[in-house]
């Protein structure tokens, strides 16, 4: 008995560490939950009810309904500006996906060499968009980048001024940006590649299944998490694209790469329009809500339907 009482403490002892434990971590969150509720729902509420208002040089409480949402959709260079983020977006995620897998793929052959040549692929991410911008700013600089070079090869017919074209500076910047982004999306898809079966790839070859449809239809279906973050994670830079913006074109030529990230901060700084800034964060915020949302909800929250039969 005097056993069965003593085992007995040492269990209740255990339950009582195990619960401080839990209060411990709970404690040690709740700055850091407090910080992410006030600092951004805080800030977030905040910003949509200033676009509510009739705010110019600063913030004011007086309630104007949708004027600022009026003026915001009416105006040409907003209009101009969700044109060219869409033409980026699209571009931009489907050439960064492609590129990416095409490198994976490659290096998922156990290549020699494979760490210095995903060091090599990975490095841009590592480096900020004002970087990357001012990098092929000079490369495309008809001046001095590479239209420059090939002249001073003999190619004086050569034109790469693409940068200074309106029709296709914002091509320049999905090249940028592609640059940057591949790596990231490389890496995914590498680490998917590495936890498929190689005895799948195997068993394909002995049915004559040649290697581009053993991707196509075994590979990427497997690759579909991995695929949907990346998807995520692109449209997400695609929207927030801003300092590769500024540091290679400016907006320009005339507004040919203006984008809604340089709007926001031109009324809110520039132009000393709070209320037209705010409502034009509120249509970004909601545009990428609408992304992000669904997706958390399929992963987190819905139940998992019911196999047949079960």
């Amino acid at each position: 008995m005097a056993q069965q009482a003593m085992e007995g403490t040492l269990e209740q002892g255990r339950r009582q560490m195990t619960e401080l434990r839990n209060w411990a971590v709970y404690v040690a969150l709740l700055p850091a939950a407090l910080i992410a509720i006030l600092a951004y729902v805080g800030t977030v509420i905040w910003t949509v009810w200033i676009s509510f208002t009739s705010s110019k040089l600063v913030p004011v409480n007086a309630f104007a309904g949708t004027m600022q949402y009026q003026r915001l959709f009416a105006d040409a260079k907003w209009q101009i500006s969700i044109s060219n983020l869409f033409f980026y977006c699209s571009i931009f995620i489907v050439v960064s996906l492609v590129l990416g897998f095409l490198l994976a793929v490659a290096l998922d052959q156990r290549v020699k060499a494979e760490g210095a040549f995903r060091t090599l692929f990975l490095y841009p991410q590592g480096m900020s968009f004002i970087v990357t911008g001012l990098v092929w700013q000079w490369i495309m600089n008809p001046t001095l980048g590479l239209q420059r070079v090939a002249i001073d090869l003999g190619f004086a017919g050569v034109k790469l001024d693409w940068i200074i074209d309106p029709d296709l500076a914002i091509l320049v910047l999905v090249m940028a940006g592609t640059w940057q982004a591949s790596g990231l999306v490389m890496a995914l898809l590498l680490a998917g590649l590495r936890g498929i079966d190689p005895q799948l790839w195997s068993a394909a070859q002995l049915e004559g299944v040649p290697r581009w449809r053993y991707y196509l239809h075994i590979v990427l279906p497997q690759l579909k998490p991995m695929l949907i973050t990346a998807t995520i994670l692109l449209t997400l830079a695609g929207v927030k694209v801003y300092e590769l913006v500024i540091a290679m074109t400016n907006g320009g030529p005339g507004m040919a790469t203006e984008v809604p990230t340089k709007y926001i901060m031109e009324y809110l700084f520039r132009r000393a329009n709070v209320g037209l800034a705010m409502s034009a964060a509120t249509v970004l915020l909601i545009t990428v809500s609408a992304i992000v949302v669904p997706y958390v909800y399929v992963q987190y929250f819905r139940k998992p339907k019911p196999r047949a039969g079960a």
